[in-house]
Order: C-alpha cells, then structure tokens, then sequence
C-alpha cells in the first residue's frame, strides 16, 4: 500500500462510522469501474469497430469530415 493510501485510511479512522462507511462504498464503486475498464481495454478491439474507426480515419484524412463538437449537429 502507497504512503498516500495509508494517510487517506488514518484520515478515514477519525469520522463517523456512517462517514466511514459512505467513502468505503464510493471507494468500492471506484475500484469495481476501473477494474472494468482496465478489463474491456485489454479486450481485442473488434474487426467492426476497427473498419469503423479505419473508415473514419480514412475520411478525415481525405477531408470529408469536419471538426465538430459532441452538441452540433
């Protein structure tokens, strides 16, 4: 365990049991998503998504697509 962690557990000692037990449960929550996205990112891409994303490569290299934010349509 890092220096930081066992500060953080010291720390975590002196509050209520019912604070101690709602940063256990987020701490948990955060360590359970990590894990799963460490596991879906050693996954083997798909050959659909990486025609999918080759394709759009393709495409923005070849200046048929344009630079847009995730709220523009």
């Amino acid at each position: 365990m890092t220096n930081l962690m066992e500060e953080a557990l010291q720390k975590v000692q002196d509050l209520p049991d019912h604070l101690q037990d709602e940063i256990a449960e987020r701490l948990i929550a955060d360590i359970e998503n990590e894990i799963g996205w460490q596991k879906t990112l050693s996954e083997p891409i798909s050959p659909v998504l990486e025609a999918m994303a080759a394709k759009a490569l393709e495409n923005a290299k070849s200046g048929k697509s344009k630079l847009m934010g995730f709220d523009e349509l």
